[in-house]
């Protein structure tokens, strides 16, 4: 993840432990080492960051064992860590849409998420106009995604499909109290990817996921 990308969530990881934290949001449960190598310090080192953020809650362990010999321990972020990273304007974005509903109804609130949809499917179909083949559009997603905060990145997979990750969800608290923005952003993907591109969502943040990723296969390979 860039500084810049970092930087349109409004939080940069300057000391040791938040580039812990960061490792751990980016890529899950890791090990001491893993994170130490990552860093580009010791495993022990890591291993010291990660203890002073388990006595502030921050991060808890988990032991997996490989065979013969001694436990692995995985570490991986709390609820209370989780809730560090941004929620865009969470409180009031939540009790808007409870206005909208209780006043106006839950046609108004759909007439809102369709507004909200149609907005950004021309605003990524505009950015992706250069885009000539399908991994380009894939690129240039995850380039909006990730400046609009949702931490995202893209991987080319083994059996040629591509994978969309988004580690956050910066309107979190929005999409659980209504989760016709989570089928809207599905939509607006299927959308500006064009009918040659076979969308998926495998993960959910909502739903209980560490992040949202979605698989994108060429539509001439089913």
């Amino acid at each position: 993840m860039s500084s810049n990308a970092l930087a349109n969530l409004g939080w940069s990881p300057r000391n040791p432990a938040e580039r812990v934290l960061m490792m751990l949001k980016m890529h899950g449960a890791l090990s001491a080492a893993a994170i130490g190598h990552a860093l580009g310090t010791t495993g022990e080192a890591a291993r010291q960051q990660l203890v002073r953020l388990a006595d502030e809650g921050l991060v808890a362990a988990t032991s997996q064992s490989a065979g013969v010999g001694r436990p692995t321990q995985s570490w991986s972020l709390t609820a209370a860590a989780q809730a560090r990273f941004p929620d865009t304007h969470a409180a009031l974005t939540v009790q808007l849409l409870e206005i909208v509903r209780n006043t106006l109804g839950e046609g108004a609130l759909d007439t809102i998420i369709a507004s909200r949809e149609a907005q950004t499917t021309a605003a990524y179909e505009a950015a992706m106009a250069p885009c000539t083949s399908l991994r380009d559009k894939v690129a240039t997603l995850a380039s909006l995604r990730s400046h609009e905060g949702y931490m995202a990145e893209w991987r080319e997979q083994p059996d040629g499909s591509l994978l969309l990750l988004e580690n956050h969800c910066p309107i979190c608290a929005a999409a659980t109290a209504c989760q016709d923005f989570c089928r809207a952003e599905l939509d607006v993907f299927r959308s500006v990817l064009g009918t040659e591109a076979i969308v998926t969502r495998d993960e959910h943040i909502v739903s209980g996921g560490r992040r949202c990723s979605y698989s994108i296969r060429e539509a001439l390979s089913e």
